[in-house]
């Protein structure tokens, strides 16, 4: 509450208030129009000698009847308003604090858990405000004013239909709140947990059919949404118990009224056409606090969504994210990257992935980095791109500490398996760089070697590329992703291992173009084998965390056995 609730509350109370205000103008107006209605009525059929008597009322029963439609417009106006303003930062803080932790999503999040916390969590707030706050306050509003205007009438009366109508109000939210509280816990579980078995069955249908096991997985999925929906069966049962046991009351409610009013008119207090517009206006309050219980007892699942943007946003990032600079740290030796002494711990171990490492990779080198999986290649990587900071040492990008900050400005990455938006080639290519002309779209199109097929297909760049890319091959995906890095102009190019999963042919035609098109940049390719080597300017192999070899092909060739033994088997010699 103190975090994900209160600044909103407070940042928006200006606008939040006239909503209750508005909204208690609503239920006033709509009090109003079936008091004068009652009166009306109950004037009307008692032949009244002047016209005028009833013409009054029949214009005020016309403006509330107005007013209350107006009102409750403009207390929804206003209250969408609000909350879109302020869902609107809380998406924004969502995505904040979100972005330090992308490298780490698939290691601590389930796409399926994802999904919920972006779809269900942030909803839930809107529906907070929208189904509980503005309901209760006004809900509580409304019965104070009413109890107080009877004490003007009849304290003792007041204090009864008091305690009456305190049973729709404080009581029955309060059982309510009572037996829902696991249901709704349990039905918002039930509901991420379908999330993530969708998401991980649709990701993994090929394999599911492949397996013969598709029936099974129906099955299983078919069983856990039975238990949601008998959660949800079970929440309507208390739905309707509670919504009679709201109705009994008003019932009550109203009976009281009518009798109050009988004797009232009996002992002169009252006129007798003020029964009906007593009885009537009575409908119009309780249909105001009835909505009471619905708002309370969703709160458990306002609980839940809370507690689980928390953990999000209170996600322990490794150092990284929240870089600060240091002053003292300054390079002149003119090298693109320098790291010293580096070393790198991840929290929930007690070993280092990356153990005092130095290495100087000058401006335009290209340096290829080996090593069997484990062996802290892509924590090295991290470091690089400052997505991670050493546990002890530095890592200079230019003579700066590295940091997210030189993503897109000093260094661009080309991953394993770049993200194809789906949208048109051009687009893809130009989130590279999005003031990019048509002059640089096109040259960077040359220089990945993509001018053939553009020139191919009949709406070239404006071609869309389909969901994740699949318009186009696997090569081309990587030469359409390639373009966008080169797009982007920087210095420091890093390639990590772009070209798995394709055939030789493809993968070396790729390379080429990869190291022609970056022949003036500086580049660091992370591979597991050793094709296209040959054009590194330098090699480098990676063991338990440190340089276990390195130079350059022919040195390697001539002094390392180990070097020659994996050459060969690369080469199928």
């Amino acid at each position: 509450m103190n975090t994900w609730i209160r600044p909103y509350v407070k940042e928006h109370k200006g606008r939040m208030l006239l909503t209750v205000f508005l909204g208690v103008l609503g239920i006033g107006s709509s009090a109003m129009l079936l008091f004068l209605s009652g009166y009306l009525i109950s004037r009307s059929a008692l032949r009244p000698e002047n016209i005028m008597i009833v013409y009054v009322p029949i214009v005020a029963v016309r403006a509330f009847s107005i007013s209350q439609a107006v009102m409750r417009y403009l207390e929804r106006l206003v209250g969408h308003d609000v909350i879109l303003r302020m869902l609107e930062k809380m998406r924004t803080r969502l995505y904040s604090a979100l972005r330090p932790q992308a490298i780490f999503f698939q290691s601590r999040y389930k796409t399926g858990d994802l999904l919920s916390v972006l779809s269900d969590d942030i909803e839930h707030l809107q529906d907070f405000y929208l189904r509980t706050v503005f309901p209760s306050v006004i809900s509580l509003f409304v019965y104070g004013v009413f109890i107080g205007v009877l004490g003007l009438f009849d304290w003792v009366f007041a204090i009864l239909m008091a305690l009456v109508l305190a049973v729709i109000v404080f009581f029955i939210p309060f059982i309510s709140l009572k037996m829902t509280r696991r249901k709704f816990i349990a039905l918002k579980k039930g509901r991420n947990k379908l999330y993530e078995q969708l998401t991980d069955a649709v990701f993994g249908l090929s394999d599911w059919i492949a397996s013969g096991r598709v029936a099974s997985f129906l099955t299983n999925y078919k069983n856990e949404e039975h238990n949601v929906l008998d959660i949800e069966k079970k929440l309507k049962r208390w739905e309707h118990i509670r919504s009679g046991m709201i109705q009994f009351c008003i019932g009550i409610a109203v009976m009281m009224m009518i009798s109050w009013t009988g004797n009232q008119t009996n002992t002169g207090q009252l006129e007798p056409t003020m029964i009906a517009a007593f009885t009537l206006m009575m409908l119009a309050i309780t249909d105001a606090i009835s909505p009471t219980s619905e708002a309370v007892e969703r709160l458990p699942a306002y609980e839940d969504s809370l507690r689980r943007l928390i953990e999000i946003e209170n996600a322990k990032v490794p150092a990284g994210a929240q870089f600060e600079r240091k002053q003292d740290l300054k390079c002149d030796s003119g090298a693109a990257i320098e790291l010293e002494n580096v070393s790198y711990q991840y929290p929930s171990s007690s070993e280092n992935v990356i153990h005092n490492l130095s290495l100087t990779v000058d401006a335009g080198k290209k340096i290829a980095i080996l090593g069997r999986s484990g062996t802290g290649k892509s924590t090295l990587l991290k470091l690089l791109t400052g997505a991670l900071q050493p546990t002890t040492g530095n890592v200079l990008i230019a003579g700066e500490q590295a940091n997210q900050n030189l993503l897109a400005k000093s260094i661009s990455i080309l991953n394993q398996k770049s993200h194809l938006f789906n949208t048109t080639v051009g687009n893809n290519i130009r989130i590279g760089r999005p003031d990019a002309t048509e002059k640089e779209i096109a040259s960077v199109v040359n220089q990945a070697q993509l001018g053939k097929l553009i020139a191919s297909i009949p709406l070239g760049l404006q071609t869309s590329m389909e969901e994740m890319g699949h318009r186009f091959s696997g090569g081309e995906r990587q030469r359409i992703a390639f373009a966008r890095v080169l797009l982007q102009q920087t210095p420091i190019v890093i390639f990590d291992e772009p070209t798995i999963g394709l055939d030789p042919k493809t993968e070396n035609d790729l390379l080429q173009t990869m190291f022609t098109a970056a022949k003036d940049k500086t580049v660091i390719w992370v591979t597991h084998h050793l094709a296209g080597v040959e054009q590194m300017d330098e090699i480098i192999f990676l063991e338990e965390g440190n340089i276990a070899l390195q130079g350059n092909h022919e040195e390697l060739l001539a002094t390392s056995s180990k070097y020659r033994a994996l050459y060969e088997m690369d080469k199928g010699i």
